[in-house]
This record gives C-alpha cells, structure tokens and sequence, in this order.
C-alpha cells in the first residue's frame, strides 16, 4: 500500500509543559483542530481523562483518536483511527524542542492509501501538510491567546448576480501568493481611487488554479467595474463573472486561516451537500478591509459556483 509521511513545525511562544499539557488532553482539540473547525456539529465524544476521543460527521467522517506514550513534555505518541470514509490506522506522534522561551512543535504522520488510490499519494500528502500547517497555526494561537480568530458561518446557496470586472492576473508559488497579492491589490486600490466612480461593490479575488503537488496558484485581484474604462494600466485585465449559483462560507477571523473556509467547501462537496458548477472558477470578496478592523474582526465570502 503506498506510504505517507507527514511533517510540519512551528515555533509556539511558550514552554514545552504548558503545549504538552494541551496536546495530550483531547478536551483542547475541539477549539484548535483543523478538521473540526469544518463541522460545529459533528459529533465528538472525550473521554473524561481526555486520552481518547471519537468523532462522527458528515464532512470530517467518522474515527477515534487515543494517547498510546507520553514523554512529557518532549513527545507524545497517539493512534488515529479512521473508520469512514475509508477504514485505515495512523501512528501520529508531536515532538517539542525548547528553544530559549519559545517551544519549536513538529507533528507527524505515517499512513497509507489503499491500494487503488496509489495515483494519488502525492496530492494527499501535500493536502494533509496543508491541514497540519494550518492546525499548527491554529494551536499557536490557541496557545498563546486563549483562542483561534478562525470561525465560519453557512451562508447556503443563493444566487449571484454576476459582474464585469477589471483585475490583475498572476501566477505565484503558494509561500508568496500573500505578498504578491498585497502587491496587486496597492495597484488596484491606488486606480480605484482615481476610478471611483467605476467600482461598483467590494474588491474579490478569483481562483483559477491551486496546485498544491506543483505549488502553483494562479489568481485574479479585481474590482467589479460598471463599465470598463478604454485607458486600463499596462498589466490591468478586464473580465466578467457570470450570473450564477454559488455556496457561500462565511469567515471571520485572520487571512491565514482563509484555508479553513475552503478546505469546508472541498470537504462539503466530497459529502455531496453540493455540486461543484465546472468552468466558473470559485472567489472570494472581502466584506472589509485590513485597516478598517483588526484581523480578528475580517470577513471574507468565499464563493463555490453549484449547479
């Protein structure tokens, strides 16, 4: 069966007790867990010593996950096993490394595919390093501050009115996707407000391609526009989103947990909550604004087109 290893790290400003103690004590888990934060209702049952837990949704599936050796505060060894969607046991384990006051977390894994999923062990891997990147942040915070400025609402389906739009179009590896789009949107606001009275709603961004095996993104930053102008900069595309269908995910919270609304989606559709709509690309609109409210208080839609 082909083999996957996971390993990812962060450096956590606080004592290796103190994240040992978190770590091993599955009551935690609900408020930092990457996969959870996908289901408020899914169903998690802990056990009153907090070393053994089971959960059961629709999204996330359904297993149980137990403490098998601690070394605390150094290491700690734990069993996932998952029944659905697919039966299958993983040695997981988090190693902690004092460094000064700080604490460097790794969390592994070891799994394997079935057989016939072989074609797929790349792309599973680099998706399971995404959710452990972004659980690691998430703990990092729950550590530090108590709580994770990451939360969905469900917004359901509804329909989008379309729109013409004027954008900047760029390809990027994952790791700069965040400064490059900084950079296209400075070139758009800084238009905008000498165009302003050609926007006609909130800045978004399109997503056309996000490879994760390739670490490719390709991506649009726009404004929807009443009409195009005949002057557009060097660099400026114009374009246009159809009227459509869309799921909407609603989050609140820090950027760097945008992951978790799409991870939602992604999850939603394997569930058949919804059919993806093919040949619309999914998009995200920015209700408000770094600047205007702390990141803890941003709001992004993120939009899935359906049939």
């Amino acid at each position: 069966m082909p083999a996957i290893h996971v390993a990812k790290s962060i450096v956590i400003q606080a004592t290796p007790e103190k994240i040992f103690n978190i770590l091993s004590d599955f009551h935690h888990w609900p408020a930092w867990s990457p996969w959870l934060v996908m289901e408020p209702d899914a169903s998690v049952q802990v056990k009153p010593d907090g070393k053994f837990y089971s959960w059961e949704g629709k999204r996330t599936g359904s297993g149980e996950m137990k403490v098998v050796s601690e070394r605390s505060p150094h290491r700690l060894d734990l069993l996932v096993t998952f029944l659905k969607p697919w039966k299958s046991s993983s040695p997981v384990c988090f190693e902690l490394r004092a460094q000064g006051d700080d604490t460097e977390v790794t969390w592994h894994m070891d799994s394997k595919l079935p057989f016939f999923m072989f074609w797929m062990k790349k792309m599973m891997t680099a998706y399971i390093g995404m959710d452990y990147t972004r659980g690691l942040m998430m703990l990092k915070e729950y550590v530090e501050g108590g709580k994770v400025s990451s939360s969905l609402s469900f917004k359901g389906t509804s329909l989008f009115a379309g729109c013409t739009y004027v954008g900047i179009k760029t390809s990027c590896a994952m790791e700069t996707v965040n400064t490059k789009m900084e950079e296209d949107f400075t070139k758009l606001f800084s238009w905008a407000e000498t165009h302003s009275g050609l926007v006609a709603g909130n800045a978004f961004s399109i997503y056309h391609k996000w490879d994760v095996v390739k670490n490719l993104v390709e991506y649009t930053a726009a404004f929807p526009v009443k009409e195009i102008p005949a002057d557009l900069p060097g660099g400026f595309h114009r374009g246009t989103i159809p009227s459509v269908k869309v799921n909407t995910i609603k989050h609140t919270g820090s950027y760097k947990f945008l992951g978790n609304a799409y991870s939602t989606h992604y999850s939603m559709q394997r569930a058949k909550e919804y059919k993806y709509k093919k040949g619309i690309d999914p998009f995200e609109t920015y209700i408000n604004l770094p600047g205007e409210v702390s990141d803890n208080e941003l709001i992004t839609e993120v939009h899935f087109p359906v049939k």
